[in-house]
């Protein structure tokens, strides 16, 4: 066996690969609960991709037969209706644990130098992940489905010059049609999955190339042995590989609970018009997309008047991208001398409470008909939402902060 091992080394270094990253990484040994969601998400990467493979082999992508196979997987599939959950709430999970993730990142300052690249990656998976979760749910072909394709697709149509061109292209059709989601179902079973795949084994090369970041955002490499070893650090494996396995199976009983007694959720993680064929006739009452898009989408409905003689629905489209391309310049935006908010001032501690809470109510307001809100409401949080990034540079500037630790502490 070790013949063995030593030949395929010399030809493929595996026990150099797993060395470097796993049993010869030295990652902070501080570590909190904030710290699991990296790994959560990495399980339901494997979930979705195991359980959308499945799902591939009885779905039919075509107009007439999307909604049937779907019903078939659900009724007639051994075990397809539990596949078919395990897919829909997977994606809720991931999203969920992708959102955890960043706001860790923003607790910690974990975008900050030397880490902006990390940051990019991520930033960029989420967005492709996005665009997979929209593609996705075109694919039952229900009513909900086809008619939030339907408003999404439109939103290109704002776009000066060449808006209805693009929209016309994205469909393949003047409407949504059965070559819209035949193209959907391309890109979102080989062409995205294969993107984040990649995406993500850069995202980790790029993490363990500079390390870790920690609670305290100290740098575990300026404090070493004799051997080269930092003493803050303790190997990835077998420290925390085992130390994951608890997170990992809290959170599938969370998961599979739900897949099991809750696996619609309320009607927000499989709406229920959604069980009605698609009717390009019959428009919903309310159209509103999942809950993880429902921030963004009430940004673009907070607009309702032109500004400078542009029409408010680009207005409303302009403010929703900025809305995502804003926390891609984060790093460069936040001029604190500390990482982690232990040691920032009480004006980022208040900024990101304000942050977390506007982000929240926009995705109550995205969710609920227009009419069953404030009007001002959804238009201050957007507001607050840019506030917290575009007066960063001042804030963190300019409030006093803690004095940093040497070394990693434990209080």
């Amino acid at each position: 066996m070790q013949k063995l091992i030593g030949w395929i080394d010399e030809r493929l270094p595996i026990v150099n690969a797993f060395e470097k990253h796993m049993s010869k990484y030295y990652a902070p040994k501080n570590f909190n609960v904030w710290y699991m969601f990296g790994v959560l998400s990495m399980v339901v990467l494997v979930n979705q991709l195991l359980t959308g493979i499945w799902l591939t082999m009885s779905y039919v992508p075509t107009a007439e037969g999307a909604f049937k196979s779907v019903e078939y997987i659900m009724r007639d599939v051994e075990y397809g209706w539990l596949i078919r959950y395990l897919h829909s709430t997977g994606a809720t999970a991931f999203f969920v644990v992708v959102y955890l993730h960043m706001f860790r990142a923003l607790l910690y300052g974990s975008y900050q130098k030397p880490r902006e690249l990390i940051w990019i990656f991520g930033m960029i998976i989420y967005l492709v992940l996005m665009a997979e979760a929209f593609l996705g749910y075109l694919l039952p072909w229900g009513q909900m489905s086809y008619w939030g394709a339907q408003v999404i697709v439109s939103l290109f149509g704002a776009i000066p010059v060449i808006g209805d061109d693009l929209t016309q292209w994205i469909r393949g059709d003047y409407l949504i049609s059965g070559i819209t989601l035949n193209r959907f179902f391309a890109l979102h079973v080989v062409a995205l999955p294969i993107v984040i795949l990649g995406l993500v084994v850069l995202h980790i090369l790029a993490l363990h190339e500079v390390g870790s970041n920690n609670p305290d955002g100290v740098d575990i490499k300026k404090h070493k042995d004799a051997n080269g070893i930092p003493r803050d650090g303790i190997p990835f494996h077998p420290y925390y590989t085992v130390h994951d396995l608890v997170p990992i199976v809290i959170f599938l009983f969370i998961f599979l609970a739900v897949v099991f007694y809750f696996p619609e959720g309320g009607g927000y993680f499989l709406e229920k018009p959604n069980f009605e064929p698609a009717n390009a006739l019959k428009t919903p009452d309310h159209i509103a997309p999942v809950w993880y898009f429902t921030p963004f989408y009430a940004m673009l409905r907070a607009i309702t008047y032109p500004f400078f003689g542009v029409d408010a629905k680009l207005w409303g489209v302009i403010v929703m991208g900025g809305a995502i391309a804003i926390l891609f310049v984060l790093p460069w935006l936040d001029r604190s001398p500390v990482k982690s908010w232990r040691y920032k001032g009480w004006m980022s501690r208040v900024w990101l409470g304000i942050f977390v809470v506007s982000f929240i109510i926009l995705g109550v307001c995205g969710a609920l008909p227009a009419n069953e809100q404030p009007y001002w409401l959804a238009p201050l949080c957007t507001g607050l939402y840019f506030a917290f990034f575009l007066l960063m540079p001042f804030y963190t500037k300019l409030e006093k902060t803690k004095a940093v630790p040497e070394r990693v502490v434990f209080k």
